[in-house]
């Protein structure tokens, strides 16, 4: 997962997605084509570049690209809002790799930050690592998805738990969908963590144990998980409708508070509240603390 095979693989999946007669390239009569897009010197002529330098951009190997040509390629291949920031970063990585800095391989979430999701409860919440990693959750989050704490370290990965652990699919009734979607997300964290060799150790693993996983992987699609909706089941009170919020933690390494809300007055909404007062813990009165087990 180097930054020059990072850029050279996210473009040639760029290419490769777009139907060149639909791009404005002629098309000649009985043309037949060995590879699916555009080709490199049909990038390069669309963007009003030569085709030399388009291959050393792929190849990472252009230095600083201008403005003008970095808008150009992103409009010939069609870029959306995400894969230009994906791409821009791409080529930054590229230019400065020789001075990348490797970031720390164990991330945790400060005790502080724990304790804020706790006392959020009983709206669910969780602290997602730069790797898709689950740092911590409170007591609702994990009623209505899963008991990530109770899992060996080396497990708490939402990328790990929506490939290979059945729950998942139950969670996700619309897991279809929500399989790419995290592949994706992983896929869009990557931009940052070019020398990690934990991540790439990870991405690895899944590749190799879920073929489902890897063609998702090898499609290079991104996705931000900012905000939105999900659909989720729980066997306690059946099906919600929920919304989560991510914000991000800029000096604590990649790490995100997720929260999942209901809206007001909605059956979801008295479904959290049941799910959560249903497993509440129960109440000991202050002169029974410290007296001991009661009878069974």
């Amino acid at each position: 997962m180097t930054g020059d095979n990072a850029l050279r693989d996210f473009l040639t999946s760029r290419r490769a997605a777009i139907d060149p007669w639909q791009a404005g390239l002629p098309q000649p009569e009985n043309s037949v084509r060995r590879v699916p897009g555009l080709r490199r010197e049909e990038v390069a002529a669309l963007a009003g570049v030569s085709v030399a330098y388009y291959i050393k951009l792929e190849q990472g190997r252009v230095g600083i690209v201008s403005e003008e040509v970095l808008s150009a390629v992103e409009n010939a291949l069609r870029l959306d809002d995400l894969e230009r920031l994906h791409l821009r970063s791409l080529v930054k990585q590229s230019r400065d790799h020789r001075t990348r800095d490797v970031r720390p391989a164990v991330v945790k979430a400060r005790p502080a930050l724990i304790a804020m999701i706790d006392a959020l409860d009983p709206i669910p919440a969780m602290i997602h690592g730069p790797r898709l990693e689950v740092l911590g959750s409170n007591r609702t989050a994990r009623l209505l998805i899963d008991d990530f704490d109770a899992m060996p370290v080396k497990e708490r990965n939402l990328a790990r738990w929506m490939f290979f652990n059945p729950r998942a699919k139950i969670v996700f009734p619309n897991w279809q969908a929500m399989a790419p979607q995290t592949a994706a997300a992983l896929r869009n964290l990557t931009v940052d963590r070019l020398a990690d060799p934990l991540l790439e150790r990870l991405v690895g693993e899944i590749c190799v144990a879920s073929p489902e996983f890897a063609r998702y992987w090898a499609d290079y699609q991104l996705y931000e998980h900012a905000y939105g909706t999900k659909q989720l089941f729980n066997e306690t009170v059946g099906e919600l409708t929920l919304r989560y919020e991510s914000m991000a933690l800029p000096r604590d390494d990649g790490q995100t508070v997720v929260v999942y809300t209901a809206d007001r007055g909605s059956p979801s909404e008295e479904k959290l509240r049941l799910l959560s007062s249903w497993n509440a813990p129960a109440h000991v009165p202050a002169r029974q603390q410290g007296a001991g087990r009661r009878p069974a």
